[in-house]
Parts: C-alpha cells; structure tokens; sequence
C-alpha cells in the first residue's frame, strides 16, 4: 500500500491543506484513496513512535495500527497528515537545523509500515516569514535562547532533505514553495491523492480565496467558467493575472517582529532561500511542484 506522510511544514497552510483532503475524501475513495480523520492516527502514530524508541514496539505494530486507522477500510492510497511528524512546533528548530529530529522520525515511520511504500509531502516556506509563527505561542525567554543559538544565514532546507534521503534513499520526496500555494494548490491535492489532473476537485481554488477579495474570485469564477477547456498552466497564468490585481491588501503585509533582525538581514535571507530552492531541486529523489 502506498502512504503519504504530509508532514507540513509548520506554516504552510498545512491545516487547511488537510481540509481540502477531506472535502474529496469520497473523491479519491472510488480511485483506491483513503483519507482518514486525523483523530484516528495522531497521537496513534506518536504512541507507536515512543514505543519504539523504547524499544516496546510488537511484531504486529503495523496491523494493529492499520486496523484502528483505517477499520477495515479497503485503500490502495492512504494520506497521513501532521505537521507535526517530524516534530512539534517548539522542536521544529535546533541550532540552525529545521526539524533535527526529523531522521529518527522517519526511521520509525518506516519501521512502523514496513511492508508499505512511504513518500513525504513538504511545504517549504522561507526562514524569514516562518520564524515569527514558529515563536508565536513561545515563552520570550526560550525565543530570546532561539534566536541566540541560531545562525539564520545557515538555515537550510536542502540540508533537511539531504538528511531524509540518506536516513531512508528508498522513500521519495515531494516539496513545494509557500509562496507558490496559491498557484499549484490543486496540483498538490492532485499529486498527494494520485488524482490524475483533468479529474474534478472540490477546493482546488481554497487557498485563493482565502488572499484574494470576495469581487476577484466572483471575477475569476466567471472567467473560468467561460474558457472551461483551458489548460492548466493557462489557468496559473490567469491564477497569478486576478492575484496580481485583485489580493487583499493584508494578505500582502508579512509582518516579521524578530529581536535584532534588520530589513537587510531579512532580504539577505530571502535571498539565500531562494538560492536554496535551486539546490533543493537538484537533489536526487526530491521532486519540486512549481508553477
């Protein structure tokens, strides 16, 4: 059985991304995918993860777990989602690494589902605008020891997924740009649920809606609706075309409140990020969703 690990990242409209899944989940169920509630597999998974660093984990680990997740359901295809399989919020960061832990987790994941084939689904978002979301909720004390210890010319993506191939070579990866969501937010669903991309989808403009203002989309949906033979890559150009005119002014404004972090620092980041992503797409096993 094939299963997707859509491990987030935190930041990335992970929340909302899993949503979308569900509206489908009828959808994908008459092609052999199944998209269990998250109730029924998080803290499930992260028993089974602390079980077996304690070495606790029984031979019929797996079975036992696909029988409470998926209660004799029939799939081909099953989508995992937590932002948090790699770590939670608060151990999405160590020294300048995102996600230190995230080998080990894999490991167990692979453990877990050993007779099955795993790939991974990450959003990639640039340093600068995560870090804020990431200290939201943190005492002031632990964000001040954070961001000390932190080198933020060092942050790397590519160095987290350089970690996953060689912890586990066998299980591919597939990543997309935050900042590109908005434009390949379908063929992200369509990719994780193996939906072909002329088959019909609930949602698949969610996340343009959520920017754009209430007069764009009935604008966009009209236009739509009158050129129904349009290519994909035409509808991201006419995607990005209504963004360009029609985003709401707030959805524009990234507010990034870090403690000694310059305007300069922050464009010197997101120039580094973007450096990143070209590294990101050469590594061998990772395939990037682009518009």
């Amino acid at each position: 059985m094939q299963v997707i690990f859509h491990c987030g990242a935190h930041g990335t409209e992970e929340d909302r991304l899993l949503k979308t899944l569900l509206r489908n989940k009828d959808r994908f169920r008459q092609h052999g995918t199944v998209v269990p509630g998250p109730g029924k597999y998080r803290y499930l998974i992260k028993d089974c993860i602390a079980a077996l660093e304690e070495g606790q984990a029984t031979a019929d680990a797996r079975d036992v777990l696909w029988d409470a997740i998926l209660e004799e359901e029939q799939a081909d295809r099953v989508i995992l989602s937590n932002a948090n399989f790699f770590g939670s919020q608060r151990q999405s960061l160590g020294g300048s690494q995102f996600y230190p832990e995230a080998e080990g987790r894999l490991l167990a994941l692979r453990q877990l589902f050993a007779q099955d084939e795993l790939e991974l689904y990450i959003g990639l978002r640039n340093p600068a605008t995560m870090l804020p979301g990431l200290f939201e909720n943190a005492h002031p004390d632990r964000k001040t020891k954070v961001l000390q210890e932190l080198d933020p010319y060092g942050l790397r993506w590519s160095d987290l997924l350089k970690r996953l191939r060689n912890a586990a070579p066998e299980v591919p990866i597939t990543v997309w740009c935050f900042e590109d969501m908005p434009l390949i937010w379908a063929q992200i669903i369509r990719e994780m649920s193996g939906l072909e991309m002329n088959q019909r989808l609930d949602g698949g403009m969610d996340l343009l809606a959520a920017i754009m203002t209430r007069e764009g989309m009935q604008r966009l949906r009209h236009y739509l609706g009158q050129h129904p033979e349009m290519t994909e890559m035409h509808r991201r150009r006419v995607f990005s075309a209504f963004l360009d005119k029609y985003v709401r002014d707030d959805e524009l404004e990234e507010e990034i409140d870090l403690p000694g972090w310059s305007d300069a620092m922050v464009d010197t980041v997101t120039s580094l990020y973007e450096e990143d992503m070209e590294t990101v797409q050469r590594i061998p096993g990772v395939t990037m969703l682009s518009p």
